[in-house]
């Protein structure tokens, strides 16, 4: 089937059913679930559905709390998102030990992900897939998976991260704000990434984060500021200029 085929069954499914699972369109197109990624993503990009963690609703579907702040987080600033995932996969060198946190802005990042002779890290399962596809060597957490993200969480995944010390880290963030640090709303999510930036090289801790996300905060802190870069699109102002490393992507 060609891809013109595909995006167009794909289409008539969502808007059918209202939403559909990247597994569930492996199985009725016999194709790879990194096509159906791809395809959900060029469909989304082409203001034609939603695309979710998983899979994708309808344009016109009402979405439930959880899938809402998914579905923000993928199509709020994602140019900007882009950039800033394309200059952070360039940081990636041979003989590198990677940590890549869950999250829209690190999945973008595997797009642009070139070096091969890295080791990558992960505890997001659809990260941990596109990255094997690419040939990468990939390490996937163990623990408990969380259905509406596919984030491995949980004390197994806090032993496992707790064995490794990465040269570099790619963490996401909710919020950062400058009394609080970095803050995310899901506890769970929170210990995960407090133990990853905790064990990566200071000065190799790098938060991605849109214009956005400065001056926000959510229920649980994950790290301060300290020996963290924040790779962003726009200059935040001088609080964050004076308190935070910062690397601004421009266009």
């Amino acid at each position: 089937m060609l891809t013109e085929e595909r995006k167009l069954h794909i289409l008539k499914k969502v808007n059918t059913e209202k939403s559909v699972t990247v597994q569930e369109l492996t199985d009725e197109l016999g194709v790879s679930e990194s096509t159906i990624r791809r395809d959900i993503t060029a469909l989304s990009r082409e203001g034609k559905l939603i695309k979710v963690f998983g899979g994708a609703v309808a344009l016109d579907e009402p979405p439930s709390s959880e899938e809402l702040s998914v579905i923000v987080k993928e199509s709020i600033n994602k140019d900007e998102k882009l950039r800033i995932a394309k200059y952070a996969a360039s940081l990636i060198m041979p003989g590198d030990y990677v940590f890549i946190d869950s999250g829209t802005t690190t999945e973008y990042m595997i797009d642009y992900i070139t070096e091969k002779h890295a080791t990558y890290v992960t505890n997001a399962v659809s990260h941990a897939k596109d990255m094997v596809r690419k040939g990468c060597k990939v390490l996937l957490i163990g623990g408990e998976l969380k259905e509406n993200t596919e984030a491995v969480v949980g004390a197994d995944a806090i032993l496992y991260i707790q064995k490794y010390h990465f040269t570099k880290g790619f963490f996401g963030t909710n919020g950062i704000n400058n009394k609080l640090g970095y803050t995310t709303p899901d506890v769970r999510e929170a210990l995960i990434k407090r133990v990853a930036i905790q064990n990566t090289q200071i000065g190799s801790r790098f938060v991605l984060a849109d214009h956005d996300k400065f001056g926000q905060s959510y229920a649980v802190t994950f790290a301060d500021f300290g020996g963290t870069v924040v790779i962003t699109d726009k200059n935040p102002g001088k609080l964050y200029m004076k308190s935070l490393d910062i690397k601004i992507v421009d266009e």
